[in-house]
C-alpha cells in the first residue's frame, strides 16, 4: 500500500509525514524551478493480532504488513499554477491513494502564501489541481484516439470508437468538476483506466493539520472514497519521535486517543478496500494485505506467485477462533480449521495455509 502526501506550500506536509513515519525529515524546505523532492517512509501497520499470534506460535520472525508514505516536498505546482510536471505525475500515479494535507493552524512565523487561512479554499484549490491534470491526460488520449480513427489503423475501428466514447464521457465529468472516483464505472472500465493512474480516481484522505486544541472544520458531505481526519500535526510529530512509554504520557496529556499513524492507516485500509490475513508457524508469523473481496488464489499470490500458479486449496481458520481455542490442534478438533477452494472469499483476520503444486 503506497500513499502519496500532497499539500499547498506551508501546509505542513512533511510534519504530517514525520508524524506518520516517526521520521525526522527536514520541514519547511522548498525547491524552486519546478523541481521537487520526495521523502519516502515504510511503516509497519500496527496490529495487535500479530502480537497475539506471535505470542501463541513463538516464531523466529514476526512481520507486520507494510504501508509506504511518500511526501512530495516543495509542491509549488499544486497552488493552482497549472499542469504538474511529468516526473511528479509519474510519482503520484504509482500511489494507491492520496493524502491531502490542509493547513488549519495559525503561525505568525510561517505566513500562509495566500495571505490568509481558509482550509476550504485550500482544499478546493487542490481538488481543482487534480481535476485539471486528469482532464489534460484524458484530452490527450481523446486526441490520439481521434487521430487513430481519422488515419485508420490495424486496430478494430469499433473498439477504438467505443474507447473514444468512454474517454469523452470521462472528459465531460471532469469538465463538470466531477472527480472520476464519483463515476459508476464497470469492472472492465475500471481495469481499462488502471494503467493511467488518474489522480481523481484514487481514494482520498483529507488531513486537517490543526493547531494545539483546534477542532477540524465540519464537513456535511459524505463519500465512500473520501475520508477526513484532524491531526495536531506538530504535536503528533513530536510525540511520534519519543520512546513508546513517554509517547503514551504525552498522548494522554493532549487528549489524543491514539497515535495518528493508527488512525490514518485504519482510514486508508477502509478507503482502499483492503484487509489483512495471516500466515503462521514456528519460522514466521506474518500479516499480508489484500483487496477486500479477493479470492483465496489471489491471497496465495500475495505470498508467492508460485502459490497462485499452482493453487490447490487453502486451509483456513479465523483469528478469533484460533485464539479463543488456543492453537491449531484445538481448532482442528472443533472443526474450525477447514479446507477451501478457488472460490473462497478471504475474510479479514483469516489465517491461511496454502496447498499448491507446480
Amino acid at each position: 500500500m503506497r500513499l502519496g502526501i500532497l499539500g499547498l506550500p506551508q501546509s505542513g506536509k512533511t510534519t504530517i509525514f514525520n508524524a506518520l513515519t516517526r521520521g525526522d525529515a527536514p520541514t519547511g524546505s522548498m525547491i524552486g524551478g519546478g523541481r521537487f523532492e520526495v521523502h519516502t517512509g515504510v511503516v509497519s501497520v500496527p496490529d495487535p493480532r500479530v502480537e497475539k499470534l506471535a505470542a501463541l506460535f513463538k516464531p523466529r520472525k514476526t512481520v507486520y504488513a507494510q504501508v509506504t508514505y511518500a511526501d512530495i516536498a516543495g509542491l509549488e505546482a499544486a497552488s493552482g499554477k497549472g499542469e504538474l510536471s511529468g516526473s511528479l505525475l509519474a510519482e503520484l500515479r504509482q500511489m494507491d491513494g492520496l493524502l491531502l494535507v490542509v493547513r488549519c493552524f495559525e503561525d505568525d512565523a510561517l505566513p500562509h502564501p495566500a495571505g490568509s487561512l481558509d482550509p476550504r479554499r485550500d482544499l478546493s484549490a487542490m481538488h481543482a489541481e487534480l481535476l485539471l491534470n486528469d482532464q489534460i491526460t484524458v484530452e490527450r488520449k481523446i486526441e490520439r484516439l481521434r487521430d487513430e480513427l481519422r488515419k485508420g489503423g490495424a486496430r478494430d475501428k469499433a473498439q477504438a470508437t467505443r474507447e473514444l466514447e468512454f474517454f469523452e464521457r470521462l472528459n465531460t465529468a471532469l469538465a463538470a468538476e466531477q472527480p472520476l472516483r464519483d463515476l459508476d464505472l464497470s469492472p472492465d472500465e475500471g481495469r481499462a483506466l488502471s494503467g493511467f493512474g488518474l489522480l481523481t480516481q484514487k481514494p482520498l484522505l483529507v488531513v486537517w493539520n490543526l493547531g494545539e486544541g483546534q477542532s477540524p472544520p465540519e464537513i456535511s458531505d459524505t463519500h465512500p472514497h473520501i475520508a477526513f481526519v484532524g491531526l495536531q500535526g506538530k504535536i503528533e510529530m513530536e510525540i511520534a519521535q519519543l520512546p513508546a512509554e513517554e509517547a503514551q504520557v504525552f498522548l494522554s496529556e493532549y487528549g489524543i486517543p491514539e497515535p495518528s499513524l493508527n488512525r490514518v492507516i485504519r482510514l486508508s485500509y477502509d478507503l482502499l478496500g483492503l484487509l489483512s490475513f495471516f500466515t503462521v508457524g514456528e519460522d514466521e508469523v506474518r500479516a499480508w494485505t489484500v483487496r477486500r473481496g479477493a479470492l483465496a488464489p489471489e491471497a496465495a499470490g500475495e505470498i508467492h506467485t508460485d502459490m497462485l500458479k499452482g493453487f490447490i486449496r487453502a486451509e483456513v481458520v479465523h483469528y478469533d477462533d484460533l485464539t479463543a481455542l488456543g492453537g491449531m490442534t484445538e481448532a482442528r478438533a472443533k472443526g474450525k480449521l477447514r479446507l477451501e477452494g478457488k472460490d473462497y472469499v478471504v475474510k479479514d483476520g483469516d489465517i491461511l495455509t496454502i496447498r499448491f503444486n507446480l
